[in-house]
Formats: structure tokens, sequence, C-alpha cells
């Protein structure tokens, strides 16, 4: 008898439920454009936006929201292992790129940010 291989897909657990949503929404976008996904697939979370759109006899979002979760799961779920995994990486060092931006760019007590500039402690006028 023959072993099934894990096709868990790992997706990091730091973060909150909107950096976990994100990250899958970006996900989902970036294996819709990939080439190597089955085109069949692809209409899973096409198929539950248009779901979305339609009026149904159902009232109410949770029927909607349950669709649109179900048809995303099942497409990362089904999409080749490989091509989730480098997407997630592509993604995960993305996303450290971008945190250490953020933490070299930080003032360091030198100034407040006041609108998005960086303003002077030194240097403010009318205070």
């Amino acid at each position: 008898m023959s072993e099934k291989p894990d096709r868990k897909i790992m997706f990091p657990q730091s973060g909150g439920f909107l950096q976990g949503l994100t990250l899958r929404i970006k996900l989902i976008l970036r294996l819709l454009g990939d080439g190597r996904v089955n085109p069949l697939l692809k209409l899973l979370p096409i198929g539950s936006l248009v779901y979305l759109v339609v009026p149904d006899i159902a009232p109410g979002p949770i029927d909607d929201a349950a669709v649109i979760w179900l048809a995303t799961y099942l497409f990362v779920e089904l999409c080749p292992p490989e091509v989730v995994q480098e997407h997630l990486d592509g993604l995960k060092a993305t996303r450290k790129v971008m945190d250490s931006y953020q933490e070299t760019s930080q003032p360091d007590g030198q100034g407040e940010i006041i609108d998005g500039e960086i303003v002077d402690g030194d240097n403010q006028e009318g205070k």
C-alpha cells in the first residue's frame, strides 16, 4: 500500500487575521496568473465571485462567504503543491523586504510623522 504525499500547505502563523487574509488573496491572484495551474481549476475562484454577484435564493451574506471560502480553499489545495510553495516563498520574501524597509525608514526619535511627512523636532514652527 503506497502512502500519499503530504499535500498540506503551511501558511505562516505570524500576524493577525487580516495579514493572513491578505496573504491568501495575494497567493490566489498569483496562482490565477501562473500558467502552470490548470485553466479549469482557475474557474473555482472566478466562479465563486460570479456567485457573489448573481442574485441567489438564500438571503444574506453567509452563504456567499461560505461559497467563496470553499472555492478558494479548494483552489489552493488542488493547485500543484510546488507551485503554491514557490509563490508562498515569494510572498514571504516580499514581506521580509517590506518589514526591513519599514524598520530602516523609521525615524529614531529625531522627529515625528505628521500627515506622512517626517517633521524635525527642532524645526517645528508654531509650537
